[in-house]
């Protein structure tokens, strides 16, 4: 009330005893809540290969790269977006919520299915290039990474099923390492008995051998180091 009449508020007689006062509409109202803030994410779009069958989910090649950026010091989301017999156009089809939300970098990692299904390569090549074309519509830089094609489909195929890769990197100039299993493929003890899919200490040596590009590509990024 004082507060009222210094002010040259009402002078009207203040309300009975026991009774509350109407709430003022003037009274500012909260304000939001501020955003909770996200990490930059990395998504690494592949088959089973990057799900890491037959390994712990914490001991696939995504998985060894996030702990790779945390001891480095970027605090960063690793997405593990590798589905088993996935194919380069079952890739295509997830692109798109493979992508959402703060996606940094996209390591695309798709072919291996193709080239065991003896699948055209230049229907291979068009689903690539739309997945790059996606992040490039979001403004993410793509690793590529290249595969090979088994030899039980003959030399030229494998020759077209290589080139794919190294068309794709030149005409998109993205970063780009050619083969994904080197130094793993053909190494009994870096493979589980199916010959195929890397032991732990193999997708320990693919986790190395990206590692190089990735923390080019994270270096090159705007989001300052934790």
């Amino acid at each position: 009330m004082l507060a009222a009449i210094s002010c040259g508020g009402s002078t009207a007689p203040p309300p009975p005893a026991g009774t509350e006062p109407a709430p003022s509409s003037s009274l500012p109202e909260a304000p939001p809540p501020a955003p909770v803030p996200t990490a930059p994410r990395l998504v690494v779009l592949g088959d089973s290969l990057t799900a890491g069958l037959g390994l712990p989910r914490n001991e696939s090649y995504p998985a060894l790269l996030g702990r790779k950026l945390k001891e480095h010091g970027y605090d960063w989301e690793v997405v593990n977006a590798g589905v088993s017999g996935d194919t380069s156009g079952d890739g295509r089809q997830r692109a798109g919520w493979a992508l959402e939300g703060d996606v940094r970098i996209l390591i695309l990692a798709l072919g291996a299915n193709d080239g065991l299904r003896g699948l055209p390569v230049d229907q291979m090549k068009n689903n690539l290039q739309t997945i790059i074309d996606r992040s490039r519509q979001r403004a993410i830089p793509v690793l590529l990474v290249g595969m090979e094609a088994p030899p039980n489909y003959g030399e030229q195929y494998a020759k077209e099923f290589r080139q794919v890769f190294v068309d794709l990197a030149h005409r998109n100039t993205v970063e780009f390492v050619p083969f994904l299993l080197e130094g793993v493929a053909g190494m009994s003890r870096l493979n589980q008995s199916d010959g195929i899919h890397p032991t732990s200490e193999g997708a320990a040596r693919i986790a190395d051998h990206l590692w190089p590009a990735l923390e080019k590509m994270v270096k090159n990024d705007k989001m300052p180091k934790k």
